[in-house]
């Protein structure tokens, strides 16, 4: 696994900054959320909720969607209060967060989602004009309206951001106009929908309605434009979806009281016909769709912009125009995606896609908010504080929605969320800022290092190697050996002993950096160490009795073999040390011209299960089961006296291999008056990798090791084994 202690390089942070002239709460953030959420589902699509669901129905799906909006909305409060949130919205909090592939996970869906709310508004702009005005070709009225809401964005942000001052008032004027209105029909309030006129389902309507209150996004979206972020989205915000609240729970009253299901259902612009005076219905459709097409050509092209400054997307669609950084590339690449969009769709197949966008990007942020609280980071101190549990709830409420509205839909949005999340991880993109990822693996770490039980669980047991490598890119023979016996589940670390003058801190870290690097490179998963010491011997020594955390500690040192003379009683001694500390040995005397071969043939001397045999038949199976040994044929070879021992040895040791589960043959090899060396360099001369055992350390252990050399000498590359006494490799094999 890679080092999670591991430091990014500090680097400029390239996103767009707040400005000191921005825009306040009122006009920045309250104005174009309440706009948004006003807009042209109420107008035109509230009639049909009512109507297919009735009066409860719809107060019911008004009150969860609110609910879920101000779940996300104390998240956002509690994420904009305690970092400055700069150009990106949603991205820049999720991203700042959960890190950069999180955020570009979600926010790649959410600037899709946002350029898609253009062609929302803009399609339910041009359905009301072609009402009034039937002459008119409604793709026609679609798409100009799309290209000149884009051309306002890109001529002056400023303009359109005042213009909702007026256009508020005509959606005010509008609800005035409604409720002093009177019934068009006698009617009976529906409770619960036209069923018998064949109404849509609960969740159908749901997933209609729900983009009426994503217009808390409108606010946080512009988040690099505001003066002061901190302070304006989370006033704004709430104030936003209170008063959106209330409007939307007042409204059903009304529609249910003046028209029946049917006409309500049937007829899109049902409450101009119930006005005071219809034509400010008009006003208030016409400037709510273009205010929130507005505000959405105003949001996307900053998200996007985000994602390319860093580095999520092409750069080129991040490049800003003017004094302000305008994003006009980015608004025209939306422009493009909200054009294909009006030709191609209408109100009720846009609107659940842009739900299920929204409601992944509501989850998201919560589960950031809840995090960073539950996880108690001491960098995370916001203003405005809310229990963890608020948030998680939030996160599960729009998982929850998400499964009801659509099963199918949902995994679909999850596939493309995890694969764009896993795109991104596999660039390995580095960042300036850090995440609470760090937080949630330490967290793990500690819960599982408590939980851990000091005594040797032999069923879960597996090698954590440490490779006394010296230089890896010399020694690189360790370094496999051991990545193929750990299968990237075993904690694996590289360990470097630098002998002569102390090092400084900078010089190790930077060598345990490229080592780190070197790692990676060669797709191998672990850490890297380098310590300095006076004498390499002693220093190996001392680091493998204190490296580990806990109970987690290397339980199998890897090494190459001695070729120096002078220091053999060294490293005879060392290697009695590691086996006094319950360390398995392992000795690789690496063939310097066929390294290991073809890795076809792989041959273990056993002397039963007792001592190193378990630990060589575990060694063996694992090498099978890695990638690069994987087409290997492993041979368990056993030498007897004679043919009779032989037909003995083989019938009970072919059943022990067979019920300890090892892919692997027996071979018994009757000596014929041979030596035991004979036999081993005939029978194992053309293998790719030979497994020996070696005996347990005593005071003549130097004289026997030297006896080893030579008996290896002639053969492959060979790995002497030396086993731990604290293991019992008979229960691990069984």
């Amino acid at each position: 696994m890679k080092n999670p202690f591991k430091r990014f390089p500090r680097e400029k942070e390239n996103v767009i900054a707040s400005k000191k002239s921005g825009l306040g709460t009122f006009g920045g953030v309250f104005t174009p959320s309440i706009l948004t959420i006003l807009g042209v589902i109420m107008y035109l699509r509230f009639g049909w909720v009512v109507g297919n669901v009735g009066l409860i129905g719809t107060l019911l799906i008004v009150t969860i969607s609110v609910s879920i909006t101000f779940l996300t909305a104390l998240s956002i409060a509690a994420i904009a209060t305690d970092q400055r949130v700069r150009g990106g919205g949603a991205y820049y909090m999720i991203s700042r967060s959960l890190g950069i592939e999180v955020g570009g996970a979600v926010g790649i869906p959410l600037f899709i989602a946002l350029a898609l709310s253009v062609a929302l508004y803009t399609v339910g702009f041009a359905e009301s004009i072609v009402s009034v005005f039937p002459s008119l070709d409604f793709k026609t009225v679609g798409l100009v309206t799309t290209i000149g809401v884009a051309a306002l964005a890109i001529i002056s942000a400023k303009i359109a951001i005042r213009a909702q001052y007026f256009i508020m008032f005509g959606i005010v004027l509008s609800l005035l106009s409604l409720f002093f209105g009177s019934p068009i029909e006698e009617t009976k309030i529906e409770m619960w929908g036209a069923a018998e006129r064949h109404s849509e389902g609960f969740w159908i309507v749901f997933a209609v309605f729900f983009p009426a209150v994503t217009g808390i996004m409108a606010g946080v979206n512009m988040s690099g434009d505001l003066k002061d972020p901190a302070r304006s989205i989370p006033k704004g915000t709430f104030a936003a979806i209170g008063v959106g609240y209330l409007i939307y729970m007042t409204l059903p009253v009304i529609l249910a009281n003046r028209a029946d299901a049917l006409s309500l259902i049937e007829n899109p612009l049902i409450m101009r016909k119930m006005s005071y005076w219809g034509d400010a219905i008009l006003i208030g459709v016409w400037g709510a769709t273009l205010s929130s097409a507005v505000g959405s050509i105003l949001g996307a092209p900053r998200v996007l912009q985000a994602l390319a400054k860093d580095r999520v997307l092409p750069g080129w669609l991040g490049k800003g125009s003017g004094d302000d950084d305008s994003p006009r590339i980015a608004t025209l690449f939306t422009l493009g995606i909200a054009l294909i969009a009006v030709y191609f769709g209408n109100l009720n197949i846009i609107a659940p896609v842009l739900t299920m966008f929204f409601l992944t990007t509501y989850g998201v942020l919560n589960a950031a908010a809840g995090l960073e609280k539950m996880l108690d980071s001491p960098s995370f101190r916001p203003k405005f504080k809310v229990h963890w549990v608020f948030s998680l709830l939030g996160t599960l409420g729009c998982i929850a929605v998400m499964f009801l509205i659509n099963p199918v839909a949902t995994a679909m949005a999850l596939i493309v969320i995890l694969t764009i999340f896993f795109w991104l991880q596999k660039r390995q993109m580095k960042t300036a800022w850090g995440d609470v990822r760090m937080g949630i693996w330490m967290t793990l770490v500690r819960t599982g290092l408590l939980n851990l039980r000091k005594e040797s669980e032999a069923k879960t047991w597996r090698p954590n190697p440490l490779i006394l490598s010296g230089a890896p890119t010399s020694r690189w023979h360790l370094i496999d050996f051991a990545s193929n016996i750990s299968h990237d589940r075993g904690i694996l670390t590289v360990a470097t002993i630098l002998t002569g003058r102390p090092i400084s801190q900078d010089r190790r870290e930077k060598i345990e950096d490229n080592i780190q690097d070197f790692l990676e490179k060669n797709n191998t998963s672990g850490f890297a160490s380098v310590i300095s010491a006076k004498d390499a011997f002693q220093g190996a020594g001392e680091f493998v009795k204190y490296y580990g955390l806990g109970t987690v500690k290397p339980n199998t040192v890897i090494l190459g073999d001695s070729e120096n003379e002078e220091n053999r009683q060294k490293y005879a001694d060392m290697i009695t040390h590691f086996h006094e500390l319950n360390r398995n040995v392992i000795i690789i005397a690496n063939d310097d011209k066929k390294g290991f071969g073809d890795r076809n043939q792989i041959d273990i001397w056993w002397g039963g299960v007792k001592g190193n045999g378990g630990l060589l038949l575990i060694l063996g199976h694992l090498l099978k089961g890695s990638r690069s040994w994987r087409d290997a044929k492993v041979t368990v070879k056993i030498m007897v006296d004679n043919k009779i021992s032989a037909k003995d040895a083989k019938r009970n040791l072919s059943s022990v291999i067979t019920r300890l589960r090892i892919d692997a043959e027996l071979e018994i090899i009757v000596s014929e008056g041979r030596s035991f060396d004979e036999v081993l360099h005939n029978s194992s001369k053309d293998a790719d990798m030979v497994l020996l055992g070696l005996a347990i350390p005593d005071d003549n252990f130097m004289e026997y090791y030297e006896k080893m050399q030579k008996r290896i000498s002639p053969l492959p590359t060979t790995v002497l084994v030396l086993a731990a006494d604290d293991v019992s490799f008979r229960e691990v094999l069984l």
